[in-house]
C-alpha cells in the first residue's frame, strides 16, 4: 500500500538557468560557499536539458545564487517552473 504525501510535505523548488556548461564548476562553487550541510539542505539537482539548469529548494534559492555569482558564474534566469525558463 502506497502512502500519500500531503501537499505541505512536497518540496517546493526553483529552477536556476546558469551560463556555464561545466557542472563540476557549478558544484564546486556551491560547495565552497554554503558547504556540505548547505548542499544537503538546498537539495540541488541538475535537470537534464539542453542548457545547465539547477533545481534547488525554495528556501535556499538566494544562497545558491549568491554562491554562483561569487564564483563568476552568471545566473541568467530563475523560475518556479521549467516552462518559465524558456521565455
Amino acid at each position: 500500500m502506497k502512502l500519500k504525501t500531503r501537499a505541505t510535505e512536497k518540496i517546493k523548488r526553483r529552477y536556476i538557468l546558469v551560463d556555464s556548461n561545466d557542472r563540476n564548476k557549478v558544484e564546486k562553487a556551491v560547495l565552497d560557499y554554503i558547504g556540505l550541510l548547505g548542499w544537503a539542505k538546498a537539495k540541488p539537482v541538475f535537470v537534464e536539458s539542453r542548457d545547465t539548469v539547477l533545481s534547488v529548494d525554495r528556501a535556499w534559492d538566494l544562497h545558491v545564487r549568491a554562491a554562483l555569482e561569487l564564483e563568476g558564474i552568471k545566473v541568467i534566469r530563475v523560475s518556479g517552473t521549467l516552462a518559465g525558463l524558456g521565455r
